[in-house]
This record gives structure tokens, C-alpha cells and sequence, in this order.
């Protein structure tokens, strides 16, 4: 049997609570065997000085693509072309040009463990995009930039959880510019997508999808809206055509609770709150962020850099455990 291949987990913002949750999962130690312990892509002094001032004891050692990951261990790669980052010169909660290059380094590394095969799939840490775009990056955000150094024109954000899936059509996009993003095709390739995710990563052969409305009522038959007659209405019924098991438009106040009640395997949704706010109410703790329509795993945590907590550790490492693990279950159906 060929040995697993670690995941690579992205430090994220070194000022960010990213280098705190990496540490206490580690210190765990519980989550990983010895094929799967992970591979943090960052800067080991970072994470040692992290470490010292919260009083998180873990092994931390260099590691390089073809080392063997030892068990008990936090294996850190640094990248070649990673900033110089003096740590007692960071300040917590404070992102500068230096660390928004530390983060795009970072995730372009890990793109490139796994595009070589060195590891099986990628887990990212948060990321601010302000910084990102500071540091010359100009993506809206994590998906985008990953989408970018994948060459992936047809990607989307899944967040996943044990209760409620959730894919979104906009992602980062104004609410005022939603309904002029939104076309048949766009709506159509979401619900293919969504389905081939379900079957592939998830192993569920027969995917359920319920598609939600943009306006209330789903449009009240045209009286608060025409999109859910003119787009939603017509990529539901194309999709069907083609043997996609998709239903709806469903008024987006009800869909979500006969989804998290099992009646459907995910939502089809059309902007960002409106999947988020009702999947982060469930999951706001053990939520994943999953890219689907990437030739590579990638998964995240599904919260943001938290700085007014860096550095104090009162971090949650639940989402990145639950990143990890489904990255770990993914690479494992795509594997059968």
C-alpha cells in the first residue's frame, strides 16, 4: 500500500490567531497517525515564538518535500522565498505588508507540495485580504488566489458541516451588484459542480440539491422579483433535464432548515450571506470551508483572522480540526 501523503496546512497571518491554532492542534496530538500527520506551510520561528509566549509545547521541526513526517512532531517547510520575519518585531492583530507576503507565500508553497505531489491536499489557515493586497496580490480573497495558481476557471466555495452544505454563486460580490452577476449558466454550473463534489468528495452517490431563491417568497410570482422566473427557474429545470437531482427555487427563509433537517444534501444559494448566515448559526465553531472545482483538495478553516483574540490564546481550534479531517476524508474518496 503507498503511504499517504501529508496535508499541508498554511500558517495564515503570522499576527493572526493561525500560528495558535496550528500549535494546539499539534500539542493535541490525538488527531494525526503517523500517515497523517500534516506539514505546516510558515515560519518555524514564528511558531516558536508563538509557542513561548502562550506556553504551547510542541516539537517543531524543518521539514522538506521526501522527509518522512514523524509522529509527534510539528513538521514546519518554509518557503524560499519567504519574507524575513523578525517575530518580536510582529505585533498581534497588526498585518503589514511583510505578513501579507508571508501569507501569499505560504499558499502559493502549498499549491505546489500538492500540485508535485509531495503532499496529498492543502488545509488553510486565515488570511486578511487588506494585507494580501497590500503585498501586491490582487484577489478579493483566499478562493480566488487559489482558483488563480490552479489555472481553474469553474471553482466555488462550499461550507460544509455535519448538519448544512452550503455552495454560493457570488462569492465576494457587492449585495447591490448580486442580481446583475447572476445567469442561467452560472447558477446551472454551480448545481453541477455541487452535485459532482457530493459524489466525489463526500461519497454520496445520489446528491439531493435544493436551489435557493434570491428574493422573498422566491419572487411571489414575480411581485418581489423576476430572477427566480428568468435564471434560477430555467437552470433548475436544464440541470433536471440533464439527470441532476436539483428542486426549487425554494423561498431562502425555509430552505435552510428542511436542509439541516436531512431533506436535502446541500444548498445551492445565491450570494454569500445568504448561505453563510444560516450555516455559520449551525456550524460557527466545527465549520469547513471547502473549494470544489479545484484539481487539488483544499479545505479551511471557515473563520477569519481574529485579531482582537491574537496572541491572548483564547482560540478555537475546532474548525481546523474539522479542516483537517475532512481534507483527510476527501483525499481518501477521490482516492477510491
Amino acid at each position: 500500500m503507498t503511504p499517504v501523503k501529508p496535508l499541508a496546512i498554511t500558517m495564515g497571518c503570522p499576527v493572526g490567531i493561525g500560528p495558535e491554532i496550528i500549535l494546539k492542534l499539534f500539542a493535541a496530538g490525538s488527531a494525526f497517525s503517523l500517515n497523517e500527520t500534516p506539514v505546516v506551510v510558515g515560519d518555524p520561528a514564528v511558531l516558536q515564538h508563538c509557542g513561548q509566549i502562550l506556553q504551547i509545547g510542541t516539537n517543531i521541526v524543518r521539514w522538506y518535500p521526501g522527509k518522512k513526517v514523524k509522529a509527534g512532531t510539528l513538521p514546519v517547510y518554509k518557503p524560499e522565498n519567504f519574507p524575513v520575519l523578525a517575530p518580536e518585531s510582529l505585533a498581534w492583530g497588526k498585518p503589514d505588508v511583510r505578513t501579507g507576503t508571508a501569507m501569499a507565500r505560504c499558499i502559493e508553497a502549498a499549491v505546489s507540495l500538492v500540485q508535485g505531489n509531495e503532499c496529498s491536499g492543502m488545509v488553510t489557515c486565515p488570511i486578511t485580504k487588506k494585507a494580501l493586497n497590500e503585498a501586491g496580490y490582487s484577489f478579493p480573497g483566499h478562493t480566488e488566489m487559489l482558483a488563480s495558481l490552479c489555472h481553474s476557471r469553474d471553482y466555488a466555495m462550499m461550507m460544509a458541516g455535519k448538519k448544512l452544505r452550503v455552495t454560493l454563486v457570488t462569492i465576494h460580490t457587492a449585495l447591490n451588484r448580486v442580481s446583475a452577476s447572476l445567469t442561467k449558466e452560472k447558477i446551472l454550473g454551480l448545481i453541477e459542480m455541487t452535485s459532482l463534489s457530493l459524489q466525489r468528495d463526500f461519497g454520496i452517490a445520489a446528491p439531493r440539491l435544493a436551489v435557493a431563491a434570491l428574493n422573498p417568497h422566491a419572487g411571489e410570482d414575480g411581485l418581489f422579483g423576476d430572477e427566480e422566473e428568468l435564471l434560477i427557474g430555467p437552470a433548475i429545470r436544464q440541470a433536471c433535464e440533464s439527470g441532476l437531482p436539483a428542486s426549487g427555487p425554494y423561498p431562502p427563509d425555509t430552505v435552510f432548515n428542511k436542509a439541516a433537517a436531512g431533506d436535502f444534501d446541500a444548498v445551492v444559494c445565491m450570494y454569500h450571506d445568504q448561505g453563510l448566515i444560516p450555516f455559520k448559526l449551525l456550524h460557527f465553531a466545527d465549520g469547513v470551508n471547502v473549494t470544489i472545482g479545484l484539481p487539488i483538495v483544499r479545505t479551511s478553516v471557515d473563520h477569519g483572522t481574529a485579531y482582537d483574540i491574537a496572541g491572548t490564546g483564547k482560540a478555537d481550534t475546532s474548525s481546523l480540526a474539522a479542516a483537517v479531517a475532512m481534507a483527510g476524508q476527501i483525499v481518501e474518496n477521490r482516492s477510491r
